[in-house]
């Protein structure tokens, strides 16, 4: 009797706890709520918050008076054709000019299909487009109401849409931050007047323990520079870079790590500009082990006319006479204003192709002015290169099609090109300034 007695209060109090919802939104006015940044209108209608889209003006967000740190949201939203729109959350302005910034649950009914995705508006981009995730691609329902929920709870924050698992990040740049609904941009005229509504719009920040969603297993992906979260630790991923040191890595010619032309500065290991020539300042670094079967992922961003490389199956002993080693390589490249683009057969010079061998897609989802994701998958001679979670390259080595390959490249003359067993990770000293964080191997 007394078991069953407390197991009663214990239920009792478990939905007492979890019963702490609060209305963010009254249905009838917009109290709580002010506006920023731009001047598309807001109003309520019908018991929603309806956003009007407007020429002329920048970005408008309408943000709750207060802030709130750990919490689950929930609300319902429905958008017109041809819009873009969001949810910001744990938010903020720039006290130089009072732009918002910050976690953005992204509104998108386009063919892309990224609604639920997570954004960091004005300030990193995309930290989870749903790219990986074809199925919450498919939650989402034109022209009729969709339902958001979001968890952030700590570094974690986690979304669905129609109850479909959307995105899952770990992430400490901000812990704290209002909640707004923003009213995107347009450039178009026709897109005048069209709106975006969101309604019964409720917040949880008590009792989160007892609400927040069992582990979905969808890809999480880890947002703090050059750190290994526990899934990643679990999963049998680890740092070839710490972030703060050399270690692990040294010059492709011996002797330690390069003294100029490298160095480190806030979280990122930079390659430094210098005349252009290919391992003609600090040189090339590898990595001081080689690897087998591997995934490799190495977030870069790239400066303005840049070129650099990721290569692999490096042997600096293979080019012991000078310049570059000699490896396969994942390409980075400013495609619109390097010339190195338009060199190579049918584009296999550009970015995320393997260099000089096999072009990557035009259409790569290549993001100008941000960090990207590179991933090389090798499973024995099958080989992948990924753009920020898409593939665009696949091949095999060690076979008679690979040699006829090379033979046409300008690895020709190298024995053994590509086929080793083993090698060396390599970033490249090309000459020009691209930064390097998340530099990340798991052995397979």
């Amino acid at each position: 009797m007394k078991k069953i007695l407390f197991t009663l209060l214990a239920v009792g109090a478990t939905a007492g706890v979890s019963a702490q919802w609060q209305p963010l939104f009254n249905g009838k006015d917009l109290k709580g709520w002010k506006k920023v940044n731009g001047t598309a209108e807001y109003k309520v209608a019908q018991g929603a918050i309806v956003g009007a889209f407007k020429l002329g003006t920048p970005n408008t967000f309408l943000c709750t008076e207060k802030t709130y740190g750990d919490f689950i949201l929930e609300m319902l939203f429905k958008v017109d054709d041809g819009l873009n729109s969001g949810i910001q959350f744990r938010s903020a302005q720039r006290k130089e000019d009072g732009r918002v910034y910050g976690y953005q649950y992204e509104i998108d009914p386009s063919a892309r299909a990224w609604s639920g995705g997570i954004y960091d508006e004005a300030r990193s981009g995309w930290l989870y487009p749903l790219t990986t995730n074809r199925r919450a691609q498919k939650a989402f329902k034109p022209g009729d109401w969709n339902k958001v929920r979001i968890e952030a709870i700590g570094s974690r924050i986690r979304t669905w849409l129609n109850g479909v698992p959307a995105a899952d990040i770990v992430d400490a740049q901000d812990t704290q931050g209002f909640i707004a609904l923003q009213v995107h941009q347009i450039g178009s005229p026709e897109l005048a007047g069209k709106q975006v509504s969101w309604k019964d719009i409720r917040i949880m920040t008590t009792g989160l323990e007892y609400e927040r969603s069992p582990e979905t297993r969808i890809a999480q992906f880890n947002c703090i520079p050059n750190t290994i979260s526990e899934r990643e630790k679990a999963e049998g991923w680890k740092l070839l870079w710490d972030g703060k040191t050399t270690a692990g890595w040294q010059s492709h010619k011996g002797g330690g790590f390069p003294a100029k032309g490298w160095h480190i500065e806030n979280d990122l290991l930079v390659v430094e500009k210098a005349e252009g020539a290919e391992s003609g300042n600090g040189g090339d670094i590898i990595t001081t082990a080689k690897y087998r079967d591997f995934i490799l992922s190495v977030d870069f961003m790239i400066t303005e006319g840049a070129n650099s490389g990721i290569k692999y199956f490096v042997n600096p002993e293979v080019n012991p006479s000078g310049g570059s080693a000699i490896g396969c390589e994942f390409q980075i490249l400013d495609d619109r204003k390097h010339p190195d683009a338009k060199l190579g057969v049918n584009g296999n010079r550009t970015l995320g192709s393997l260099y000089d061998l096999i072009p990557a897609p035009a259409n790569k989802p290549f993001r100008p002015g941000f960090f990207n994701r590179a991933t090389i998958v090798v499973r024995g001679n099958h080989v992948e290169h990924l753009l920020n979670d898409v593939k665009i390259v696949e091949y095999r080595r060690n076979c008679a099609m690979w040699d006829a390959l090379v033979d046409y490249s300008k690895y020709k003359d190298w024995v053994n090109f590509g086929n080793f067993e083993t090698g060396h990770i390599l970033l490249q000293d090309h000459g020009d300034k691209v930064y390097f964080k998340n530099i990340k191997l798991k052995e397979l």
